[in-house]
């Protein structure tokens, strides 16, 4: 089966402005993104604080980017709950407003079993609405996926994705292995896009390209063309400001480079505040040593 996008796949913060979204900003983003030569726009994932929004929110944003972007980048709605009722109610309205395929978290602060994580997404895949993508993060969401436990989600047909944010490398390792063959793999983790890439991971799903989609394109490109020692260059040459992404909460400090780069407001909805200056002012120095201010 064809891979949903190759490459770099944005998961796009939400612009707030008084506490209200900031759909102008919003669209620039859309659009610097796409001229950046991302191939795929995550609406509503982690990075977009869909934890603060209301549903209906939740939906406008997921609609709003869509609307923008379809035919332009594979397009990717976060439905992610620990409610596994609430996603398959959520992605039902979602499959009619054109979006290529659903990232669904695993279920946080509940801490289901391995055999509950087999359950939740069956349960997701078996309602036929969208593809899904299978979303591992253990840091914040307190669950992790082992290896042997996705090699049975991934034998469901309607999952077709993982993205893996897990920084135990071995078992990034031993997922593709066993179930390579059965699904696609996405890095979660900005540090380490090349290093997986070089493993079979098709691309990544960024934080980082909020930032700097065409330095992050420009480096996924040349690990699927083969071209290893020039992206390993650049791995290394983003790393450090990659690592000031997450100085402080996700997506803090990704708003506070847009909007020292003047892209938007650093607002963020409580409990996140916005970044303390003593990081603000490291990573402007790490920002102005890459060209970004």
């Amino acid at each position: 089966m064809k891979p949903l996008f190759t490459g770099t796949g944005t998961a796009l913060v939400t612009p707030f402005r008084n506490d209200e979204i900031d759909w102008e900003s919003l669209e620039m983003l859309i659009e610097d993104q796409l001229a950046g030569g991302v191939r795929a726009l995550i609406a509503a994932g982690t990075t977009g604080e869909p934890s603060t929004m209301t549903w209906e929110e939740h939906l406008k944003v997921i609609r709003f980017v869509t609307d923008k972007a379809k035919g332009r980048a594979c397009i990717i709605a976060g439905t992610g709950s620990n409610c596994t009722k609430e996603v398959i109610e959520a992605a039902k309205e979602l499959k009619d407003y054109g979006a290529d395929a659903q990232l669904c978290v695993t279920p946080y602060y509940n801490k289901t079993t391995q055999d509950g994580l087999v359950a939740h997404y069956n349960a997701i895949a078996d309602s036929d609405t969208m593809p899904v993508i299978v979303y591992n993060v253990p840091g914040r969401t307190g669950m992790n996926i082992l290896p042997s436990t996705l090699q049975r989600i991934t034998a469901h047909e309607n999952v077709v994705a993982v993205k893996e944010a897990n920084d135990n490398f071995v078992q990034a390792m031993e997922k593709i292995r066993l179930c390579g063959h059965q699904a696609d793999f996405y890095s979660g983790m900005d540090e380490v896009i090349v290093p997986l890439m070089n493993l079979g991971y098709k691309g990544v799903i960024s934080v980082v390209s909020n930032v700097m989609p065409r330095q992050t394109s420009e480096m996924t490109e040349l690990a699927l063309q083969g071209k290893w020692e020039e992206a390993n260059a650049l791995q290394l040459k983003y790393l450090p400001f990659i690592q000031s992404l997450f100085w402080e909460t996700n997506p803090t400090p990704a708003k506070a480079a847009l909007a020292l780069m003047g892209k938007m407001s650093d607002e963020v909805r409580l409990p996140l505040v916005p970044m303390s200056e003593a990081n603000r002012s490291k990573m402007a120095v790490l920002m102005k040593e890459l060209g970004l201010l």
